[in-house]
């Protein structure tokens, strides 16, 4: 099967550098082992999981696609069916040494987070992690923001989650690699569609051939996005941002209490989505001091930031009714000293940006009640790159999660961390994501413009500590 790249797609493949990879990544961390039997047996090895995977792929078939260039650039690059395709390559397995600790898988994730994706293949890999202490094992996750478009193609992770110890029956695949078409049908296929396609044909000859990234972008969104970045103004000086992001890697974690966030809700009447900010402002602001960093009480960091809300009594309430992945701009008060102003500023501007935000479409999103957060990360990030890059200091994104265990090969997830890439000039991205009445932070960061993200992940604690002794 042969399906042409759309244009915002196409933006995000040609985006793809080796020092801003352009995946998206989920970080599972279950437990291994059976308590009620005690038994140190796995309950999830390598062979399970290349079980597991290979079954649920026909729920997601773009990941056994891989990306074609048309022959001179006759026309946006093409989906086909890798005719090589082997889930041995994509499906991976490594180990922690001894003694297992959370520090040591962080480390291994960053590395992982740093290598570019094969783009001569299916933009996808897993990692099995065993070695983790405490009879725990984790499943790494990474997918090419290309490849994710909320619609016609979803992150694998919410397909090989089961909601039961038992992983869920599914119908035998019978998928048998298909012949790649030569360069000769690519060009021909390419010329009969700019032969429908007058503007597509001018735009394509008069580039030499060549598509515009920034101009495959600005046709994937409406027409306003222009307007926005030209009346944004330059964000703030800040150390979140550098001249070049290097080829590596930092990553941390911060684990909280949803219970904590709906506490602080209920008592001065906000979302949770508001209070998830603040927390995420007091964190940046203590960093900042951390560093020695002046801040006067109007210093700001401005944020990209999803029109996200948890709603009392669902899982999730994320999207609007056009079914759109929403991002706007938002200026985080890093300045403020008191917990509850910086909360009230925040409260404010959500409401007030509510009516500004930009959206990306992604209706099949819309009947996944928190299942996918990492294709709703995914989406963030693709609304989040409509805006210019001086315009803003950082990328937060926030996806909510199911509430309740969720399983995979039979081991029973206990958390999991969204991993958000960098996209150009910037040193850190936070993500976020609630879980089984926890919220987790995953913050990824450059390696060597920011040595310090684990005072970063500690100030998310401190902060949430602020916000709650706020609430007495």
């Amino acid at each position: 099967m042969i399906t042409r790249l759309t244009p915002q797609d196409t933006a995000f493949f040609r985006l793809e550098s080796s020092t801003n990879p352009m995946h998206i990544g989920s970080l599972a961390i279950v437990r291994n082992v059976d308590p009620a039997t005690g038994s140190l047996a796995p309950i999830l090895d390598y062979e399970r999981l290349i079980d597991l995977v290979e079954r649920r792929l026909a729920l997601v078939p773009r990941y056994r696609r891989r990306v074609r260039e048309i022959p001179m650039a006759l026309g946006r690059p093409v989906w086909v069916d890798d005719s090589r395709f082997d889930i041995t390559y994509h499906v991976r397995r490594s180990a922690l040494p001894n003694p297992g600790t959370d520090a040591q898988l962080h480390d291994l994730v960053a590395r992982l987070t740093s290598r570019p994706l094969d783009l001569e293949r299916p933009l996808w890999e897993m990692y099995l992690i065993e070695g983790l202490s405490g009879g725990r094992c984790a499943i790494f996750t990474k997918t090419h923001v290309a490849l994710v478009d909320g619609d016609t193609a979803l992150e694998i992770g919410h397909v090989i989650l089961d909601q039961g110890p038992t992983p869920r029956a599914m119908a035998d695949d019978s998928w048998i690699p298909p012949r790649e078409p030569n360069e000769t049908e690519l060009v021909v296929g390419a010329l009969s569609q700019l032969a429908t396609q007058p503007r597509e044909a001018l735009e394509a000859f008069r580039g030499g051939g060549a598509f515009s990234v920034l101009g495959a972008a600005g046709k994937a969104v409406d027409s306003a996005v222009s307007a926005v970045r030209a009346a944004a103004s330059s964000a703030p000086d800040s150390p979140l941002n550098v001249r070049t992001t290097s080829r590596n890697r930092r990553f941390d974690v911060a684990r909280t209490e949803l219970a904590d966030y709906r506490t602080v809700r209920k008592r001065f009447d906000c979302s949770t989505n508001d209070v998830i900010l603040a927390v995420v402002t007091g964190a940046l602001r203590n960093w900042l001091l951390s560093r020695g960093e002046a801040l006067t009480e109007s210093a700001t960091l401005r944020a990209v930031v999803p029109m996200s809300v948890y709603a009392e009594g669902t899982n999730a309430d994320l999207l609007n009714p056009a079914g759109q992945i929403s991002s706007f701009l938002l200026d985080l008060p890093v300045g403020e000293p008191n917990p509850v102003m910086r909360l009230s500023h925040i409260a404010h501007a959500t409401a007030a940006n509510a009516a500004q935000r930009r959206g990306v479409r992604a209706p099949t999103l819309v009947h996944l009640a928190g299942f996918a957060p990492a294709s709703l990360h995914a989406m963030s990030v693709r609304a989040a790159s409509t805006f210019a890059d001086n315009t803003f200091n950082l990328v937060i994104t926030n996806a909510p999660g199911p509430q309740t265990p969720m399983f995979i090969g039979g081991a029973r997830m206990l958390e999991m961390y969204p991993v958000s890439p960098l996209l150009r000039n910037q040193a850190s991205g936070i993500a976020i994501t609630s879980y089984d009445g926890r919220v987790c932070y995953g913050l990824n960061a450059d390696r060597d413009a920011m040595a310090d993200v684990g005072v970063l992940a500690a100030a998310v604690r401190d902060s949430m500590e602020e916000m709650l002794g706020a609430c007495v």
